[in-house]
């Protein structure tokens, strides 16, 4: 991690300062009454111990705490507001539980009445901060506090992670592998009909990367698809997309993840995963499937209509002929074998809906 020059020049100023007070409160403790002039005077003693413990002091705090501030000043940049506010609340809150110890501390004999005060304060705040990180979306919900998520990595569409939409707030959209490897949320967003805000957690990230740098190259090439498409995502599509660093403890399953996600910030998945559909939907999660929204979406046909299509290949049954709409329909052609490869007008008979998705029955 870069140290900026900045940090290490207040670094260096605070360490002379500090570490040159510590010096010439220190001094007092040397006998320097019996060093050699002009050392044995006392203020001249006392300026230049302090002096050399400043110099120290300047030199060795910026080796010892640059990283570690650049660390905590990166974290501080990437929280969000309200991991901000949660740590604050939960700092407090340690503070005014270690404040109701310390008369029975200070009961105790010495030293444990001087310092066990200070420790319960020091140990509070630190487990106040550590509850309130971990569960704070849980908390702020029970008191019905809708508040941005925590830990961004910055998008070239977006700042912060959101949590979902409450009184009129954008809902959040949570995008696992599938969907974003299948392609079709970023011609569906790009359109404008997702006005909300779409989260990639930061481990469907690396489980996509995982894929495109897989051995098989069919992997490999869905992996490098999704990628693409994210970084299409990121460029044309009307709502804001997001990247963030949340991973939920207590599983290493990415499917699992996201259901866990889905339960906290009480937003729907966005998937075309069958199986991340039954499972999320069984924990009481909503689940937005591509695939059913691409069948909703299909154009209506209705018995006695006029279909203009190509005959492409027999059917299942004797003498049926299989063709296929603009939308990737199955249209099943009673003695449409005999105009294999030819383009006919065929009259719809029925219009059968199964899982797959419309199924439509004609007769030529």
């Amino acid at each position: 991690m870069r140290v900026s020059s900045s940090l290490v020049l207040v670094l260096r100023i605070c360490g002379a300062i500090i570490f040159g007070l510590v010096g010439w409160i220190l001094s007092d403790l040397i006998p320097f009454a019996q060093l050699p002039a002009p050392l044995h005077n006392s203020v001249i003693f006392h300026i230049l111990f302090g002096t050399v413990v400043g110099i120290g002091g300047a030199i060795l705090l910026p080796l010892m705490a640059a990283a570690q501030l650049m660390r905590l000043i990166d974290q501080v940049n990437r929280a969000s507001g309200a991991q901000i506010i949660a740590d604050f609340l939960g700092f407090t809150t340690g503070l005014l539980v270690a404040a109701l110890l310390v008369f029975p501390l200070a009961l105790l004999p010495d030293p444990f009445r001087q310092v066990l005060p200070l420790l319960s304060a020091i140990f509070f705040a630190y487990i106040g901060v550590l509850v309130m990180n971990a569960h704070y979306r849980e908390i702020f919900a029970m008191v019905n506090i809708r508040m941005p998520s925590s830990k961004i990595t910055e998008t070239a569409a977006a700042v912060s992670p959101a949590s979902p939409a409450q009184n009129g707030q954008r809902e959040s959209l949570l995008l696992d592998t599938s969907v974003i490897i299948d392609g079709r949320i970023a011609d569906v967003s790009a359109t404008g009909f997702l006005r909300g805000e779409l989260i990639v957690p930061g481990f469907v990230l690396v489980e996509l990367q995982h894929v495109a740098d897989a051995a098989d190259s069919m992997r490999r090439a869905r992996g490098r698809r999704g990628l693409e498409v994210l970084k299409r995502l990121q460029k044309d599509s009307v709502a804001t997309v997001k990247i963030v660093d949340d991973d939920p403890d207590g599983s290493s399953e990415v499917d699992d993840k996201l259901v866990l996600l889905a339960k906290q910030w009480q937003c729907p998945i966005v998937t075309n995963d069958y199986n991340l559909n039954k499972v999320a939907s069984l924990q009481g999660v909503t689940v937005l499937n591509v695939n059913e929204l691409a069948n909703a979406v299909k154009a209506v046909v209705l018995p006695g209509e006029v279909l203009n299509v190509r005959v492409i290949q027999e059917g299942k049954e004797a003498g049926q002929g299989v063709a296929y709409l603009d939308d990737g329909t199955m249209v099943v052609i009673e003695d449409g074998k005999y105009y294999l490869n030819q383009t006919i007008n065929v009259t719809v008979t029925k219009v059968l809906q199964t899982a797959a998705g419309k199924m439509i029955f004609a007769k030529s």
